[in-house]
C-alpha cells in the first residue's frame, strides 16, 4: 500500500468510496450527536478542545475562597494561598519535565516563551556570539523573531531539511561557527508531523558549547519530555495543545540561575524578573492539570492516535491517488500532510468549510491559504505545494468520526472533479 517515499496509491477499481463503507459509516452515526460547527474538526495541531477535568480544575480554583488573590502579595494570608497553589503547579510541572521548579517560567504560551528564549539569550549574551543556527522549518514565532535579530546585526543560519522533512544532525555541526551561540530546533514539526533528532543535536551542541532551544509545542503532553536525560536549555510548550487552556504556557530554563536573560517585558519582577505581570492562576492551574492529565494516559492515547492516523490513510487511498509529504516512519502520529492529486488545498478546504476543519498549513498565518514555506524549505513544489492539507488528530476522535472525514474529503474531492469538466 505505501512505500519508503510515503506514496499511498489509489486502487484502479476504486474512484469512488466502497458504498459498504460509506453505508457502515452513516449507519454507526446514526446516533451520533451532532456537534457544533464545524461538525468534524480535525485541526488539532492549531488547538485542541480543553479537556472536562481541566475545565473542572479552573473553574474549582476560580471559585475557591482562598486562591483568588494576587499571588505576589504574599503579605496576607489570601496572597500567600494563592502563591501556594502556583508553587504546586510549577512542582508539578517540572516533575513531569524533569527540571526544578524554579526552572519552570510561566508565559502566555510557546509564542512568547520562543521569543523570550531567542531574543532573551542572544541579547543578553551578545558578547559571547552573535550567531544562531535554527532549522528552517521552524514555526513563524522562531523564524520571525530571528528574522527581527538579523535585522539588529546579528547572524541567522538557516538549515533546511532532508527530503522527509527532518533536519539531519550533520548539517546542523556544518553550520556551528566559532561565534555561534544558540541552536533552535523543535521537536515536532507543526506542518508535517516530522520528528527532529534532538538527542542527537542536543549532545552536539553540548560538545559545543552553545545553547540548545527546543519548541515543543506540538511534543509536550503527547511524549515523554525528560530534561533530566536530555541537554536541552530552553523548553517552550502552550497548554492548548494538548487539552489545556489557550492562553497560557511555559518557558523552561535549565540552570536559570547561572543562565542570564534579558526580559522582554518590564514591570513588577514576577517570574524572577523574566516575565512581569499578575500571574493567571486558574491559567497555571489549567496548564498543569492538562500536562498532568496527558501523562497519566500517554502511551494509551499514542497506540489510539497511531490506529487512527492508519485508518485515515489506508482508507483514503482507497479512494483518491495521495502523496503523504515526509516519511511516516519518522512522524507523529497527531499530524499527518499529504496532497490529493489535482486538488488544490485552498478550494478543498473552501469546498468542506462547513463540514470539516482542516488546514493548508500554521494556524498563525493569519487565516491566509497560502504554500507552505515548510514544503518548500523539503524541495516540494507545483502541483503537491499547492494541494497539501494537513490533517491533525486527538485522542477525542473515533473510528467512526476518521472514516466520516475519509467520506468527506472524497466526496469533495470529487464535486471539484465534476466541475472542472
Amino acid at each position: 500500500m505505501t512505500d519508503t517515499a510515503g506514496q499511498y496509491e489509489q486502487r484502479p477499481d476504486t474512484v469512488k468510496m466502497p458504498n459498504l463503507l460509506v453505508k457502515k459509516v452513516r449507519r454507526q452515526s446514526a446516533g451520533v450527536a451532532k456537534k457544533p460547527y464545524p461538525a468534524l474538526y480535525f485541526d488539532t495541531a492549531a488547538t485542541t478542545r480543553v479537556a472536562p477535568e481541566v475545565v473542572a480544575a479552573m473553574v474549582e480554583q476560580l471559585n475557591s475562597a482562598d486562591g483568588y488573590a494576587n499571588p505576589s502579595s504574599t503579605s496576607h494570608q489570601p496572597g500567600q494561598a494563592a502563591a501556594a497553589i502556583i508553587a504546586k503547579a510549577r512542582a508539578d510541572i517540572a516533575t513531569e519535565l524533569g527540571c526544578k521548579p524554579d526552572e519552570v517560567i510561566f508565559t502566555s504560551g510557546a509564542t512568547e516563551a520562543n521569543n523570550l528564549a531567542l531574543r532573551g539569550v542572544a541579547l543578553a549574551h551578545a558578547a559571547q556570539g552573535r550567531h544562531l543556527v535554527v532549522s528552517a522549518i521552524e514555526h513563524p514565532a522562531v523564524l520571525a523573531g530571528c528574522d527581527a535579530l538579523q535585522r539588529e546585526g546579528y547572524a541567522i543560519t538557516r538549515v533546511a531539511p532532508n527530503r522527509q522533512g527532518w533536519i539531519e544532525p550533520e548539517a546542523v555541526a556544518r553550520a556551528l561557527r566559532p561565534e555561534t551561540l544558540l541552536i533552535s530546533l523543535m521537536h515536532i514539526n507543526n506542518e508535517t508531523g516530522m520528528k527532529q533528532p534532538l538527542a542527537e543535536v542536543a549532545e552536539l551542541a553540548l560538545e559545543a558549547g552553545v545553547l540548545f532551544h527546543v519548541d515543543a509545542a506540538q511534543s509536550a503532553g503527547k511524549f515523554k519530555i525528560d530534561l533530566q536525560h536530555v541537554p536541552i536549555d530552553f523548553l517552550a510548550l502552550s497548554a492548548h495543545k494538548f487539552h489545556g487552556p489557550k492562553g497560557v504556557g511555559c518557558l523552561v530554563i535549565r540552570n536559570r540561575r547561572r543562565l542570564r536573560l534579558q526580559p522582554l517585558l518590564y514591570g513588577g519582577g514576577q517570574e524572577f524578573g523574566l516575565r512581569p505581570g499578575t500571574l493567571a492562576t486558574h491559567q497555571i492551574i489549567g496548564l498543569s492539570a492538562a500536562l498532568t492529565l496527558a501523562a497519566t494516559r500517554r502511551e494509551a492515547d499514542l497506540i489510539h492516535i497511531a490506529g487512527l492516523k492508519h485508518q485515515f490513510l489506508e482508507q483514503l487511498a482507497l479512494c483518491l491517488p495521495i502523496q503523504v509529504h515526509g516519511d511516516l516512519a519518522h512522524g507523529s502520529p497527531y499530524i499527518v500532510n499529504l496532497s490529493i492529486a489535482g486538488i488544490s488545498s485552498a478550494a478543498l478546504i473552501n469546498q468542506l468549510a462547513e463540514e470539516l476543519a482542516i488546514a493548508s498549513g500554521s494556524a498563525c498565518s493569519s487565516g491566509a491559504i497560502e504554500p507552505s514555506p515548510v514544503l518548500r524549505a523539503m524541495g516540494i513544489e507545483g502541483e503537491l505545494l499547492y494541494s497539501a492539507i494537513r490533517v491533525s488528530f486527538s485522542r477525542d476522535h473515533s473510528a467512526v468520526e476518521v472514516a466520516l472525514a475519509v467520506d468527506r474529503i472524497v466526496a469533495a474531492a470529487q464535486r471539484m472533479r465534476e466541475l472542472d469538466q
